[in-house]
């Protein structure tokens, strides 16, 4: 015997089906503008469509506060040129994830027969949302601390290089194409550039602002102060950019492994408050005896 609250959870349940049935039979002229994306990162892209389709519905902008941050951070990954493109995919991809969770929570429902299940499922809901919305800053996090991985040993090359009387332009594409990682990516684009007609300094600031890294900005900008002064002041400015940034790798390197012990401590106080559960619980029951 079905109860009220049955009824109603199942009335909601086909409200937001039909919803579904509704973007996704109507969405599918759409389905093909995924097809370039990558499986590992975007998971059943087949389906983003969904979401597509109910933002358009909806008359969504891309217009807010988070959408300009978004797109910042897209066309840093991925480069203005697709910034619009990848808004509107991730948005799709929070919709039709969120969305599809929903439905399922009302399936969920019918077979646990408890409003818990119904909950626990919106949960993730939301929390998927939020999630496919945070991807591309963690992204950039990721790549900004591989950059500053290799940006001590990039600028030593290009110290060397230079000092040795390599103009800079040679040093630059002799280091660039020595990596494949993300900043010798960015240096090999950057190349690209002054090939195709940018003036050397505006492609080294297209380079620090791409980088977005606080610390290759600043050693862009002392390049270019360089490249105006001449090759023998570059060089020495490279010497002494090359010293700070070995020590700002020493202390970088120095914190992280000050926070791994910090966090090593929270295992070990567990490990040390269950020992002395298991010493003293044994001590208080015989005292009792």
């Amino acid at each position: 015997m079905f109860t009220f609250t049955d009824i109603l959870v199942f009335a909601v349940g086909a409200v937001f089906l039909l919803m579904w049935l509704f973007f996704f039979l109507k969405g599918l002229k759409n389905a093909k503008l995924f097809d370039v994306l990558e499986e590992k990162e975007y998971p059943l892209k087949e389906i983003y469509f969904v979401g597509y389709e109910a933002l358009n519905t909806v008359k969504y902008r891309y217009r807010s506060r988070k959408d300009r941050k978004l797109r910042k951070e897209i066309s840093i990954l991925y480069g203005e040129k697709y910034a619009d493109y990848y808004l509107r995919v991730i948005h799709s991809q929070q919709v039709t994830m969120a969305l599809s969770l929903i439905v399922l929570s009302f399936a969920m429902y019918g077979l646990a027969d408890d409003i818990l299940a119904l909950l626990v499922v919106w949960m993730f809901a939301f929390a998927a949302y939020y999630y496919f919305g945070t991807v591309t800053g963690n992204k950039i996090m990721s790549r900004s601390e591989e950059m500053m991985g290799d940006f001590s040993e990039v600028i030593s090359k290009l110290a060397l290089l230079t000092n040795a009387g390599m103009i800079f332009r040679e040093a630059w594409e002799e280091v660039a194409y020595t990596g494949d990682r993300a900043l010798y990516l960015e240096m090999q684009a950057s190349i690209d550039e002054m090939n195709n007609g940018y003036a050397e300094v505006d492609a080294l600031f297209r380079f620090g602002t791409r980088c977005v890294v606080p610390e290759i900005k600043k050693f862009t900008s002392t390049v270019m102060q360089g490249i105006t002064k001449g090759n023998s002041e570059l060089s020495v400015m490279l010497q002494n950019q090359s010293k700070e940034v070995w020590n700002l790798r020493r202390q970088t390197i120095r914190r992280q492994g000050e926070k791994a012990s910090s966090k090593l401590m929270i295992p070990i106080m567990i490990m040390f408050v269950g020992i002395l559960v298991m010493i003293l619980i044994p001590i208080f029951s015989n005292l009792g005896t």
